[in-house]
């Protein structure tokens, strides 16, 4: 992700010089900490990625999201442990809105995969999970970034990878996996590679 979010800040200082505008530092620092902060029911979530010490070998990061307390939230501060990737430390990203909070994380050394996760905002538990695999031990999916689409139910997950991605149409090392009404079904994404 970190390669990704570089590319995409990138093409977006290109743009806004090419256009006649310069970028700053702060709008490339706000965009960044939308990928790993949002907010739900009054409470602001963050999404991050720590080494767990005592580190055993071969490493392992583990992925925490962290509810914020402040006078809007009702439920006050509180933390989950969603997942844990081995030896090489995961990408995050975290986007929410009414409807809950949405977390995604690569795990694995070989053959990464993303993993995506629905928490509800009061009790921090997960309400669904869903992962993105590559076809084979070969290829990794490198990035997700989390969106919620315009219609506030549809969210898409749009990142990098080396090969196909189980049920992807297209080809291409860039994808975006559609889930319609993600916080309210378990539809199957829609997948496409380019």
């Amino acid at each position: 992700m970190h390669l990704f979010k570089s590319v995409v800040s990138l093409g977006a200082v290109v743009a806004v010089t090419a256009c006649g505008g310069v970028e700053s530092n702060e709008g490339l620092a706000m965009r960044e900490s939308a990928l790993v902060t949002g907010t739900s029911q009054g409470c602001t979530f963050t999404v991050s990625s720590a080494l767990r010490q005592p580190g055993p070998f071969p490493y392992i990061f583990d992925v925490t999201v962290t509810r914020l307390a402040s006078s809007t939230c009702a439920w006050g501060a509180g933390s989950v442990l969603v997942g844990s990737s081995n030896a090489v430390e995961p990408t995050v990203s975290l986007t929410a809105n009414e409807l809950g909070v949405a977390v995604a994380y690569t795990y694995g050394k070989y053959a990464r995969s993303l993993e995506l996760k629905h928490l509800a905002p009061d009790t921090l538990t997960v309400v669904r999970s869903s992962t993105l695999y590559p076809t084979g031990v070969q290829y990794s999916v490198s990035s997700g970034d989390l969106a919620i689409g315009p219609d506030g139910t549809t969210l898409t997950v749009s990142g990098i990878k080396n090969g196909p991605i189980v049920g992807e149409t297209g080809s291409g090392s860039s994808y975006v996996a559609s889930y319609p009404d993600f916080f309210t079904s378990t539809t199957a994404p829609s997948i496409v590679a380019f």
